[in-house]
């Protein structure tokens, strides 16, 4: 589709969701001016249906068929953890761009053929770290740009629900599904948004752990990541967590960061910036709050598009979904689980 307006560098790309659940109608409200959705793919036709109608989108039970169409550009792929990365591959040989939700995969070998399959071609792979996105965290990474906080130290962070009745019954506590329990899935976004700021890790410490939940997934998994220059996160994924919670501290030598919320049940996103004074003491401290509607979701929908206008390599990439899976895989081996393996 790829149509191009004239005097503008805006282009709309055709686009097609495969997982049509909770996050694809999510990505369907999202795509803004950029996309034009016109396929939606379910095992469960009714849910993609929902979708296609105030779309006017075609709809399919198959993924294959989706990808079969010359008029698609971008796919998104929103299914479970089980099927990322065989559709990624499958999209990308079909010459399709793709924005596939994390953790992209269930270990990190899933993503090898991806990788290979990309290089050397200006095929895109975005993977959906949408927490880079939230308003919060873009004006955090403005700070840290700016060098407010100076050279960092530390990083110390919690994300965790409560999970629901059943929810050890779900998909999410079958390790063929999933690859894994909690850490594989609040976790990918503290790894993600660590590097995101302090860097690669070189050192991975930690444990994954049942303590609650009767199922043979972890529901707690704990963290302690280390860059080449000793910065160091402290990382905590739960859903024993009760009451929902995103938190997030960044401390630099001229001071801290302290996000905490995400919206909804998480709570108002918030910053705020503890300024280091030159008498130390109580710091000069600035916040700010955003209750408004959420615009995560179209902000990285519209830079995955720019990324692939202007040739450009994507922000949160493979190698980014490579590394977080390679540290939760080595927690996992650390504390005794073995649904991470290749046979999986």
């Amino acid at each position: 589709m790829s149509n191009e307006k004239k005097g503008s560098a805006l282009k709309t790309f055709g686009v097609g969701i495969i997982g049509c659940g909770l996050i694809g109608q999510k990505r369907a409200s999202s795509l803004g001016v950029n996309g034009h959705l016109l396929a939606c793919a379910d095992i469960d036709i009714s849910k993609a249906q929902r979708i296609a109608d105030s779309h006017k989108a075609k709809v399919f039970n198959d993924w294959r068929d989706l990808l079969a169409l010359a008029d698609i550009d971008i796919v998104v792929i929103a299914t479970l953890h089980d099927s990322l990365a065989e559709i990624t591959l499958e999209a990308l040989k079909a010459g399709k761009h793709v924005l596939v939700e994390k953790p992209a995969a269930r270990h990190p070998e899933e993503l090898y053929p991806i990788m290979d399959k990309i290089k050397g071609t200006k095929l895109k792979v975005h993977v959906g770290f949408n927490h880079r996105y939230h308003r919060a965290l873009r004006k955090a990474k403005e700070l840290v740009n700016s060098e407010a906080l100076g050279e960092l130290m530390f990083i110390r962070a919690r994300y965790g629900h409560g999970a629901r009745i059943g929810y050890d019954k779900e998909w999410r506590s079958d390790p063929l599904k999933s690859g894994g329990g909690e850490l594989i899935d609040q976790g990918p976004h503290l790894i993600d948004l660590s590097r995101w700021f302090l860097g690669n890790f070189v050192e991975v410490n930690g444990y994954a752990h049942t303590y609650y939940w009767d199922m043979p997934v972890d529901d707690n998994g704990f963290m302690l990541l280390k860059t080449p220059n000793n910065q160091v996160a402290f990382l905590h994924a739960s859903c024993t967590e009760w009451k929902n919670l995103f938190s997030m501290e960044i401390y630099g030598k001229k001071g801290k960061i302290d996000i905490s919320g995400l919206g909804g049940s998480y709570g108002t996103e918030k910053i705020t910036f503890y300024k280091m004074l030159p008498e130390m003491g109580p710091p000069e401290t600035t916040s700010w709050e955003y209750p408004m509607g959420d615009d995560s979701w179209a902000e990285e929908f519209r830079e995955f598009c720019d990324d692939i206008s202007l040739n450009r390599e994507c922000s949160a990439g493979v190698v980014d979904a490579f590394e977080a899976l390679s540290v939760v895989q080595k927690i996992y081996k650390e504390s005794g689980y073995d649904y991470f393996s290749k046979s999986t």
